[in-house]
């Protein structure tokens, strides 16, 4: 685990939330891939696209690390106030994000990136 890449998330996610568009992308690769069970896009100005239409917020939980791969548990908050839970999957290189998915829960994110317990930050 290193710590650059539990930043990294975290300012990620104060970047999303704050709906700070340029730090997003300065955290993020030209190239970096978001995607879902629906579907993956690559490149700056599709996460431009998707951040903008987030009516969500993600506040992060538990972090598990592992060899630049970052999975966290997240509570969504939408703007009419409704509360569910994910979890995300980043790959993190020199500090950069450079993919991240979305998963519907953490379970599901663990088993797709091989993390385990043994992954979770104290």
């Amino acid at each position: 685990m290193t710590t650059s890449e539990m930043a990294t998330v975290l300012a990620w996610h104060d970047a999303l939330n704050a709906g700070d568009f340029d730090t997003l992308l300065s955290l993020s690769t030209d190239d970096v891939e978001i995607g879902d069970a629906h579907g993956a896009r690559q490149g700056q100005a599709a996460l431009l696209n998707w951040a903008r239409d987030l009516d969500a917020k993600a506040e992060p939980g538990r972090i598990y690390v592992n060899d630049g791969v970052v999975v966290v548990e997240q509570r969504i908050v939408s703007v009419t106030g409704e509360v569910g839970t994910s979890a995300s999957a980043f790959r993190v290189v020199h500090d950069h994000v450079t993919g991240v998915f979305r998963h519907d829960d953490l379970d599901a994110a663990l088993a797709a990136t091989g993390l385990t317990e043994a992954d979770l930050t104290g």
